[in-house]
C-alpha cells in the first residue's frame, strides 16, 4: 500500500508540473495533463481513507492536494452572483460558421435564429470565431445582419476566402470606435488571432479575439464515444499535433500581449482545457474572468464531450470583471457563448505586462 501511495504522489507531482512544459519540447505533454482531475480526486480519496485509519502516510496525498490546489479554482467556482451591469460588456462565441454546411445542404433543421439572437444582445463588444461571411446571399450576410445598419463598428480577419464574396475567419464588432486593428497570426486554414484598439470615452483598450489550433477531429467522430474509441490512435495523434501547434501560437499571442500599452481583454476559443500549457501560458500574463467572477464548472463545449471548458475571456491590468456567464441555454452552435462585464479602474498609460 505504501508503494502505491508513493507512486500516486510522484505521478501527481509530475502531472501538476507538466502544464509548464511545452508540448513542443516534450511529446504528448499536452495530453498527459488531462489526467490531472483524476489524480486530484484519487489523492482526496486516499487522504480521507488514510486519515480515518490514522496513518502517517496521509501526509503524501495531503501534500499532493496542496500542490494541485490551483487546479481546483480553474475547474470550479462558487463566486457570488453579481447583478452589477455597469461597465464594458462582451460576448465571445464560436458560431460554427452559422451552420452554413447545413444551410448549403438544405437541412430542414437549420434555423436563422442565431442571427436574431445575436442582434438581440445589447453588448458593447462581440468576438466571433469560425465567422462565416457571405456577401452573395442577403440572408447569410453576417456583417450586415450583426452590425445592424451601422450600430456596430467591425473588423474581420480572413483566414480563407475572398473579402468581397465569401470568407471564413474571425470578427470583432464594437459599439466603441475602432482606432487600430491587426492580425497576430493565422494558419491559412481555420485558425488565427486578431486585435482591435477601441476608444472607450477618454481611454483606449485592446481586445484580442483568438481561435487557436483545433483538435482536428472530424465532428462526426465526436458525436458518439464509439467513434472516438474506434479511431483512438488517430485521435491521440491529432490531439498531440494540435497541442504542439497551440503551444507555438500561444507563445506568439502572449508575447504580443506583453508588448501592448493598453488594458487588454482576450477572448476566444482556445481549443484547450484549463489543465494545459496553453492555459497556464496565458495565466502568466493575464487573469481569467471565469476564475474571478464565474460560477460552477463553466463547460462551453456543446457536444458529447460536454465537460470541456475551452472558451475563455482573459483580462489584464486596468480592468476589473464584475460578471461572467456561460450561456448554456443558447444552443445554435457546437460551442456555448460566454459573456462578461468589465470596469476600467485606472488610467491606461502604463505598459501591459504581467497579470496583477
Amino acid at each position: 500500500m505504501r508503494y502505491i501511495i508513493t507512486l500516486v504522489f510522484l505521478l501527481s507531482a509530475l502531472l501538476f508540473f507538466s502544464v509548464n512544459i511545452s508540448p513542443e519540447a516534450l511529446p504528448y505533454a499536452g495530453l498527459i495533463s488531462l489526467l490531472i482531475p483524476f489524480f486530484l480526486i484519487t489523492n482526496f480519496i486516499l487522504f480521507f481513507f488514510l486519515l480515518l485509519r490514522k496513518s502517517k502516510s496521509a501526509l503524501l496525498p495531503l501534500v499532493a492536494i496542496i500542490l494541485g490546489w490551483k487546479f481546483i479554482g480553474i475547474t470550479f467556482q462558487l463566486n457570488s452572483k453579481s447583478e452589477n451591469t455597469d461597465g464594458i460588456s462582451l460576448l465571445s462565441y464560436n458560431v460554427h460558421m452559422f451552420n452554413y454546411e447545413k444551410f448549403k445542404a438544405n437541412d430542414p433543421n437549420i434555423s436563422p435564429n442565431i442571427y436574431n439572437w445575436i442582434r438581440e444582445q445589447n453588448v458593447d463588444i462581440m468576438g466571433f470565431q469560425e465567422f462565416f461571411q457571405d456577401h452573395t446571399t442577403p440572408s447569410r450576410n453576417a456583417i450586415k445582419l450583426i452590425s445592424n445598419e451601422g450600430k456596430y463598428h467591425y473588423s474581420t480577419q480572413i483566414v480563407e476566402g475572398k473579402p468581397d464574396k465569401i470568407f471564413f475567419g474571425l470578427a470583432i464588432f464594437s459599439k466603441h470606435p475602432i482606432i487600430n486593428e491587426g492580425k497576430i497570426f493565422d494558419n491559412q486554414r481555420s485558425n488565427g488571432a486578431m486585435f482591435v484598439d477601441l476608444k472607450v470615452n477618454q481611454d483606449t483598450i485592446r481586445v484580442y479575439n483568438a481561435h487557436l489550433e483545433s483538435m482536428s477531429i472530424p465532428a462526426e467522430k465526436l458525436d458518439n464515444m464509439d467513434g472516438i474509441k474506434e479511431k483512438y490512435r488517430e485521435t491521440l495523434h491529432k490531439l498531440n499535433k494540435g497541442a504542439v501547434s497551440r503551444a507555438t501560437q500561444v507563445q506568439v499571442l502572449a508575447d504580443h500581449i506583453q508588448n501592448c500599452p493598453y488594458p487588454v481583454i482576450l477572448m476566444g476559443d482556445f481549443n484547450d482545457v484549463p489543465y494545459s500549457f496553453t492555459y497556464f501560458t496565458l495565466k502568466s500574463v493575464l487573469k481569467n474572468a471565469f476564475e474571478e467572477v464565474g460560477r460552477g464548472f463553466g463547460f462551453t463545449y456543446n457536444r458529447v464531450l460536454f465537460f470541456l471548458r475551452i472558451d475563455n475571456i482573459f483580462y489584464g491590468k486596468g480592468l476589473t470583471p464584475v460578471q461572467f456567464n456561460t450561456l448554456r441555454e443558447v444552443d445554435y452552435s457546437d460551442h456555448y457563448p460566454i459573456s462578461s462585464i468589465f470596469q476600467l479602474r485606472k488610467p491606461n498609460n502604463q505598459p501591459q505586462s504581467l497579470a496583477e
